[in-house]
């Protein structure tokens, strides 16, 4: 199993929670949405439970409910710039097909 982080990505959490002044790492999941199945969901970790897997990339811990590893197993986190907008980027090589909105995603 594995997760790794561009360095954009890293420098964003890392500043992300020390803005936010707590917090163990980022949380990554997955939830039931959109037209082809799945989204993804990013939210502050602030605990680590026994049905949890951490992934450390450079310090930094991504915290993955063991029920969504199969969906997110491999997966490459990237933050990027495009003009005013910034967001993560998810190059996940289980996706099978993506909704036209980009919302969404089928594995």
């Amino acid at each position: 199993m594995s997760v790794t982080l561009s360095d954009r990505a890293i420098t964003q959490i890392k500043s992300q929670l020390e803005k936010r002044g707590k917090g163990v790492g980022m949380r990554l999941g997955v939830k039931k949405s959109g037209c082809s199945g799945f989204a993804y969901v990013i939210d502050y970790a602030d605990e680590v439970s026994d049905d949890d897997q951490v992934f450390d990339n450079h310090g930094v811990k991504v915290v993955i409910k063991n029920s969504d590893l199969n969906f997110l197993n491999g997966i490459e986190l990237d933050y990027t710039r495009e003009g005013i907008s910034e967001a993560f980027r998810f190059n996940n090589p289980n996706v099978k097909a993506t909704c036209g909105c980009g919302e969404s995603f089928n594995v």
